[in-house]
């Protein structure tokens, strides 16, 4: 069996922090919203919702979070259960710095090398592990 790394983690919520602060500052701007009587659409509320949000951006996890992750996994679970996905559509721009989609991907496996993952330890998480269990789906249902 694979654990996929995006099906146990949903990257919105790969720093419950991240998450905290960044719902947090939400919830504000929805009550002054309220308190206010604005209206969301209104220049107003638009004029005040882009200065709190100047002065309170959305932050975001990081690829090293990712990775911390990962570690958590494999010590669970071990290095042959673990694989990566690559379905990025309709996340919107929640994801992790330096893992915005596919293409940063070496970041992660920078991380990894750098954690002392070997390369065959990476090549599990990015496919191995993956193609294996499809054929032992495959010959099962065979």
């Amino acid at each position: 069996m694979v654990v996929s790394l995006w099906s146990i983690l949903d990257l919105t919520f790969v720093d419950g922090g991240v998450t905290k602060t960044n719902k947090n500052n939400e919830t504000i701007i929805n009550s002054v919203l309220k308190r206010k009587g604005w209206d969301p659409e209104s220049a107003e509320a638009k004029q005040w919702v882009d200065l709190f949000r100047k002065q309170n951006p959305r932050i975001y996890a990081d690829v090293e979070k990712v990775a911390d992750h990962i570690d958590h996994i494999v010590s669970l679970a071990g290095i042959d259960h673990v694989g990566l996905g690559s379905d990025f559509d309709g996340v919107g721009d929640s994801l992790p710095n330096g893992l915005k989609d596919v293409a940063d991907y070496p970041n992660l496996i920078a991380s990894l090398l750098h954690r002392g993952y070997s390369e065959n330890d990476i090549e599990k998480i990015c496919y191995k592990n993956l193609f294996r269990v499809w054929q032992q789906v495959t010959e099962y249902g065979k």
